[in-house]
């Protein structure tokens, strides 16, 4: 039984087409399929057929993907395992998360990093909650988000570890009518425009939650997702938004309060595949993160 042979048939399981897996692993689509057709000779049995204008796996090749799972988490463990015997992790590890997040977790991270044998390479990334499990096909951490101390949807299946629980605060600017108070209150949004994020975005959950508080749809003049820009168009308007308070500058022009009476807070997770969290290196990234979490949470 050839192994690079479940390697590939978990590949495919993982990234649903030939032209997928041969982008991932640097190889053409005909080399793949030639591959596959290799692995039904020596397994004598088929193990993909036809679907639409692509293929999928049989029963057959999904029982063998999953031993490719299985086998790749041993190998992990293993290399753990050597790591741990060596005393020293190392090698690349590959995280992709949000701005936000990353904003006031990477830098520590990073510098805790220093004196390790460790290669951090980071993407930012922005998505719906739901599309950050898809990331862990190119990435060995995930930092993503919830609206809830569960994990991100979608993850099931996958190691998740929360990091922080960070409070999202109704943000205006400093001349603002509600910025002299401590706090607002849903009932005192409801007659203010919005700046909100797009639509299954985890922090338009709060807008929900203000218009089930109040019994009245709030008025969201745009919708977008970069905290910057929401910034800077709060502080030149007499709209509000929600953000982050970790990273969101309060000063002259942006201040942040409070939402009475409505829990909002997100909650950042790493999220990894089971076999990618045995690495040591991946661990060490992981503890890394969890130590620069911002001392007032």
């Amino acid at each position: 039984m050839d192994v690079r042979h479940l390697e590939l048939l978990r590949d495919l399981s993982v990234r649903g087409s030939v032209t997928a897996v041969a982008r991932a692993t640097h190889r053409t689509p005909s080399a793949v399929s030639q591959q596959l057709r290799t692995a039904q000779r020596e397994f004598g049995t088929q193990l993909v057929e036809p679907a639409g204008r692509g293929l999928r796996l049989t029963p057959a090749g999904e029982l063998l993907a999953q031993c490719g799972h299985d086998v790749a988490r041993v190998v992990a463990q293993v290399q753990a395992r050597w790591d741990a015997f060596r005393g020293q992790p190392s090698g690349t590890v590959s995280v992709a998360g949000l701005p936000s997040a990353a904003t006031y977790l990477l830098p520590k991270a990073l510098g805790a990093l220093d004196e390790t044998g460790i290669d951090l390479v980071f993407t930012d990334v922005d998505v719906a909650e739901r599309a950050f499990a898809d990331l862990v096909t190119e990435h060995d951490i995930v930092i993503a988000h919830s609206l809830t101390s569960h994990a991100p949807a979608g993850t099931e299946g996958l190691v998740t570890v929360e990091l922080v629980r960070e409070p999202l605060d109704v943000a205006m600017a400093a001349n603002h009518a509600l910025a002299a108070r401590d706090d607002v209150r849903p009932e005192d949004l409801v007659d203010q425009e919005w700046i909100g994020v797009p639509i299954g975005f985890p922090f338009d959950v709060v807008r929900l939650a203000v218009e089930e508080a109040t019994g009245q749809q709030v008025r969201v003049v745009q919708r977008m997702r970069d905290n910057r820009l929401i910034e800077a168009l709060v502080v030149a308007s007499d709209k509000v938004a929600i953000l982050p308070r970790f990273t969101s500058p309060q000063g002259k022009d942006v201040v942040l309060r409070p939402l009475r009476g409505i829990s909002t807070a997100r909650h950042i997770f790493a999220v990894m595949r089971p076999d990618r969290a045995e690495r040591l290196a991946v661990q060490t990234v992981v503890g890394a993160l969890e130590e620069a979490v911002p001392a007032a949470t």
